[in-house]
């Protein structure tokens, strides 16, 4: 959250945890290699993944808006990530964003599959020596999304980062999501701040996150 949205609300729950939440929520906001918009969609995408669809969600939405992310970009989040934390999650949180106001979606043109390219053909190419069905399913999903408008592919492969962060799926699906945010211009500091930003949803994770994603020291990434 950001260092003082929602402050007054946190504070008539406990005035102590308001102090320390705004306190964390500094230090995502602080982070120097992740745009005002990353940011937004990181916060976002953390609570669908936990979920969060009640008092966090309503901050975060109020938070992406006020910092210049469109209504569309968001709705374009959540298409995006529906096959990442589950179809029954997002039928939840669009109707969350109904009632907060947000405004009806503007995209309405039918959904036109891409082929796959690069990682994500790689990655849906492995997956049919260990199941061809879900092969399958995983690419019609994956050319269903990933050059579509409202979202870049470096701001969809960091939300994904981020789920894999939460669900601590820190194989095959965290190796594919790094790869298209390097191709897409993101730097090895761009991938530590956005760590350092989820550690704020918990701190387990991120370090074992780290562990994984970022080179130990005298290695090459």
């Amino acid at each position: 959250m950001p260092p003082l949205a929602g402050a007054d609300a946190l504070t008539a729950l406990d005035p102590v945890f308001a102090q320390l939440a705004v306190g964390a929520g500094h230090n995502l906001w602080g982070l120097p290699h992740l745009t005002m918009r990353e940011k937004a969609f990181i916060c976002l995408t953390a609570d669908l993944c936990h979920p969060h669809l009640d008092l966090p969600l309503s901050m975060h939405v109020q938070m992406a808006l006020a910092n210049g992310v469109e209504p569309e970009a968001i709705r374009e989040l959540y298409r995006h990530l529906a096959p990442y934390v589950g179809y029954p999650v997002l039928v939840t949180a669009f109707q969350r964003l109904s009632e907060l106001g947000l405004p009806e979606a503007s995209d309405d043109k039918p959904v036109e599959p891409a082929p796959l390219t690069g990682p994500l053909a790689r990655a849906v190419r492995a997956l049919e020596d260990v199941d061809p069905g879900l092969a399958t399913f995983s690419e019609d999903q994956l050319a269903q999304r990933w050059t579509r408008p409202h979202l870049s592919v470096r701001e969809r492969a960091l939300a994904c980062l981020v789920v894999d962060v939460f669900y601590q799926t820190l194989g095959p699906s965290l190796r594919l999501h790094a790869e298209l945010v390097r191709e897409a211009g993101a730097t090895e500091e761009t991938l530590r701040d956005l760590l350092r930003g989820v550690a704020e949803f918990g701190m387990p994770r991120a370090w074992a996150a780290a562990q994984v994603l970022l080179p130990k020291p005298g290695e090459s990434a």
